[in-house]
């Protein structure tokens, strides 16, 4: 019996098995059989870990003489299925034409066809600071924990910060829970205001320490490129995150920067200039800007 085999590489054992099956066209995992070759490990800040490595086999499973008779079943009960639901909506149809001719008046002015008017008001810069202050502090009290929330206005955003020692478990696993507050702070100022304003939150000091934390990774990697040359694909990060490693490259000579994927997949990737290339110079141009796009969609541009 024949066998088809590769290798994947992953964040971890399972993502590596999944993206195996999905490129086999396997759907069920008692038919490949898996072989770990490297086990995952986590790096600082996650970041230069290693992934997993696996190799899969398939062995495609023999033909059942009552295959036929199960897909001719199945066929069978999914064009019966078909039909009872055509005959259902035919009957729907049927009774609202009815139920139409009988009041004898023309539906197309209900009100529902009528565009929807926003009657929040237009609230100032200060007064939509002042809305999220007050929600970020009952947010805080409502944990049961001490600390104390200042807001200012730098040009058009909003910057608000959470300080405390006990406001740390507001941040959560690379500020996961800080980015759900983030949002539900924006929800807010969105529910008073017609045109809200962007905001920067940050939570005991995290995102200062995560930019430097990225910084001192970044500067690290372009070292790296700078003596031995190449490319390197770093893992998938916020908008606001390649940012920071965008803003890194552009600080050093003998380095480009350049983003590729999709959200939330979207990657960056540091390679070593090899003389003045104008294609990599369009490619380091388009990352940054829409990563600083993003950024600034997202309201948390540095």
């Amino acid at each position: 019996m024949s066998y088809v085999e590769i290798e994947v590489r992953a964040k971890s054992v399972d993502l590596a098995v999944e993206a195996a099956m999905q490129e086999l066209g396997v759907e069920d995992r008692e038919h490949v059989a898996v072989e770990v070759l490297v086990e995952p490990e986590k790096g600082f800040l996650g970041f230069g870990g290693q992934d997993a490595v696996v190799r899969v086999k398939h062995r495609k499973p023999r033909k059942r003489r009552n295959d036929r008779r199960r897909k001719a079943q199945s066929r069978s009960r999914s064009s019966s299925k078909q039909q009872d639901r055509s005959q259902s909506g035919n009957n729907g149809r049927n009774r609202n034409q009815g139920r139409s001719q009988g009041k004898g008046r023309d539906v197309s002015g209900q009100q529902g066809d009528q565009p929807k008017t926003d009657d929040r008001p237009i609230v100032g810069l200060e007064e939509q600071a002042r809305i999220a202050r007050e929600f970020l502090e009952g947010l805080v009290a409502a944990y049961g924990l001490e600390g104390t929330v200042e807001t200012s206005i730098d040009d058009d955003v909003i910057v608000a910060n959470v300080n405390g020692e006990q406001t740390e478990a507001l941040v959560g696993v690379r500020g996961s829970v800080r980015s759900s507050i983030h949002e539900l702070t924006r929800t807010v100022l969105q529910r008073y205001s017609q045109d809200t304003a962007r905001l920067r939150l940050d939570i005991a000091g995290y995102a200062e320490r995560r930019r430097q934390a990225l910084t001192i990774y970044a500067d690290q990697l372009i070292d790296q490129l700078t003596s031995d040359g190449g490319e390197i694909m770093l893992e998938p990060m916020s908008a606001a995150d390649r940012k920071v490693i965008h803003d890194a490259a552009a600080a050093r000579d003998g380095v480009t920067s350049y983003s590729e994927g999709e959200a939330p997949r979207r990657y960056v990737v540091l390679a070593a200039e090899a003389g003045s290339s104008e294609d990599v110079g369009n490619a380091e141009d388009a990352g940054n800007a829409e990563d600083v796009g993003e950024a600034e969609d997202a309201g948390e541009e540095e």
